[in-house]
């Protein structure tokens, strides 16, 4: 059983340890930065909640004051999609480094993949909302990159 445990903290690590390195994924920079979930968030994600886009290889947001409203609509979409959901995934991700496709159904009580899958968008999706408005309430702006 030991062994079983040693493998499962070596396989932690390892998956930890490639969720860490900066050369792979997709990320966003600028005034907020982060990083795409992987196999669940596209990088064009952003443009649910408005802004600007250009450039080819990147994706290039600009929101301002005038797009508090818009910010805080998308957010209240978000959270009208997630519904009940939103304090079961909040509360895993407050304690969970990482995650199983199987955990999340098991949290969530749904097996559809795709519907968990779903869910999971509007999560992903929400977090980048607020973090885009607090940008913009703290600055007065936010603009960032996004890898395509």
């Amino acid at each position: 059983m030991s062994s079983n445990y040693s493998k499962s903290k070596v396989v932690n690590k390892i998956i930890k340890r490639i969720n860490n390195n900066k050369n792979m994924g997709r990320y966003y920079s600028g005034d907020i930065e982060g990083k795409f979930w992987f196999a669940v968030q596209s990088s064009n994600d952003v443009s649910f909640f408005g802004g600007e886009v250009s450039d080819p290889n990147y994706l290039s947001y600009y929101f301002g004051k005038e797009d508090i409203k818009d910010l805080e609509e998308g957010i209240k979409k978000c959270k009208e999609e997630l519904g009940d959901n939103l304090v079961k995934l909040e509360k895993f991700f407050s304690k969970a480094e990482m995650y199983s496709d199987k955990e999340i159904e098991k949290v969530l009580e749904i097996s559809d993949e795709d519907k968990v899958r779903s869910i999971l968008q509007w999560f992903a999706r929400l977090g980048l909302g607020e973090k885009i408005l607090n940008c913009v309430k703290e600055n007065s702006e936010c603009s960032f990159e996004a890898e395509c």
